[in-house]
């Protein structure tokens, strides 16, 4: 069963690499940079500079994580190099908050993806989803998950909680340790980056010339376009293929050059290699789980723990629990989905909205799990543990806001969608 299983997320991982990717393609364009070195001038305090990088890191990461990851580094580092007697440690922190927080409720949330996604979850646990003919085809759209407006509701909440929080404890310029004080050196500019080598041959011509973008442009914006106007889904015509083909045009634009766009890809496959490694042995798992029917005995365990009423705050709990072990959305959620849904049949809670309750708690797991900030840290010249001080007090906070928001906002849905 582990066996059979083992590859049968291939197309999955290969679109949470590319989110990865594009993001940073996007977040690395010049005209982006431009728009973090104007940020970067409008706090006059080092508490509103660290609070004001918290409130761009979790925007930012609604639309992409990998992109906010990447954009909310540079603009951490810019405002470093900008606002005097700025805390290094704390103004770095701040820049993971996105991943720590909102992440999973936004665009390129991996568990609301794949529920929208038919190639993105094994048939067998569609079924799982599917009960019969409860959810046609086991498919969710994201207006049932990410767009409900109690999604919406819970992101904007714990944007504001978190960004006054952060503002808070916000070291003064007094208490600060900057990073001449920890002897970093902040370098250069991105812009001040010079271009890709120029050579003379035809092809390495055109890898220099805007020609081969503006067609690549054209012809993926076309069909974007078209597929959006021609499906009849609104934004449930929005799902993970969709959300890539859209950064990765964008992100193609934006460096205007292929030669631009193939050194900022180059520099970002780096950052995939956990999800490449990880997903195929989750896949594994979740086959094992499911055809051995281990689901319908976890899921029976949680409804006798649990009522309608508790059910989503339990769960919530039980996600970020797991996510400390397991600092992977979207693979996580392929080993949760199977149970997490059939309890929720079998409770009858929204299962969109269940989704969005893993999504939260999911997401502040990686407060306290140093994963994802790994590859970020060695380009802040920090480790872990001199940010993840400020990381935890977020999550002291966060952890009693999302309980209280699942079951308070939960019981406005109804069972199925």
């Amino acid at each position: 069963m582990w066996g059979a299983g083992f590859w049968e997320l291939i197309p999955f991982t290969l679109q949470m690499a590319l989110i990865i990717i594009t993001g940073y393609v996007v977040a690395t364009t010049r005209p982006v940079y431009r728009a973090i070195a104007a940020i970067a001038r409008l706090p006059r305090t080092p508490k509103q500079a660290i609070a004001m990088v918290a409130l761009f890191a979790m925007l930012s990461s609604w639309f992409n994580w990998g992109f906010s990851l990447i954009f909310s580094a540079m603009l951490a580092k810019e405002v470093a190099r900008r606002v005097a007697g700025v805390d290094y440690r704390a103004v770095a922190a701040s820049s993971f908050l996105g991943l720590g927080s909102i992440w999973a409720q936004g665009l390129s949330g991996s568990a609301a993806l794949q529920m929208a996604t038919p190639s993105a979850l094994q048939p067998a646990v569609r079924k799982v989803v599917e009960a019969g003919d409860v959810v046609p085809g086991g498919i969710i759209p994201l207006t049932h998950t990410i767009f409900l407006w109690q999604s919406l509701v819970s992101v904007a909440v714990e944007i504001v909680v978190v960004t006054v929080v952060v503002y808070l404890y916000a070291p003064t310029a007094a208490r600060a340790r900057t990073a001449e004080d920890l002897g970093i050196d902040l370098g250069v500019s991105p812009l001040d980056q010079p271009d890709p080598p120029r050579k003379r041959t035809p092809g390495e011509w055109l890898e220099h010339a805007p020609w081969l973008t503006i067609a690549f442009v054209l012809l993926a914006g076309g069909y974007l376009v078209h597929d959006f106007a021609t499906s009849g889904k609104g934004l449930n015509a929005l799902n993970v293929n969709a959300l890539n083909l859209v950064f990765l045009t964008l992100g193609a634009a934006l460096h205007v050059t292929p030669a631009r766009l193939m050194r900022a890809v180059k520099d970002a496959t780096p950052g995939v290699w956990g999800v490449i490694l990880q997903f195929p042995f989750y896949a594994g798992i979740s086959a094992i789980v499911t055809k051995t029917h281990m689901n319908q005995v976890i899921a029976s365990w949680f409804v006798g723990i649990s009522n309608k009423q508790t059910f989503p705050a339990i769960v919530a709990v039980y996600s970020a629990a797991l996510g400390v072990f397991v600092p992977s959305g979207g693979s996580k959620w392929v080993i949760e989905a199977p149970y997490v849904m059939q309890a929720a049949h079998d409770l009858h809670v929204h299962l969109g909205w269940m989704v969005a309750v893993y999504d939260l708690g999911e997401a502040i797991a990686n407060l306290v799990q140093p994963f994802w900030m790994l590859p970020i840290l060695g380009l802040f010249g920090l480790r872990a543990r001199d940010v993840m001080g400020y990381t935890f007090l977020v999550f002291l906070v966060l952890l009693p806001l999302v309980l209280v928001l699942v079951t308070v906002l939960g019981a406005t849905l109804s069972y199925p969608l």
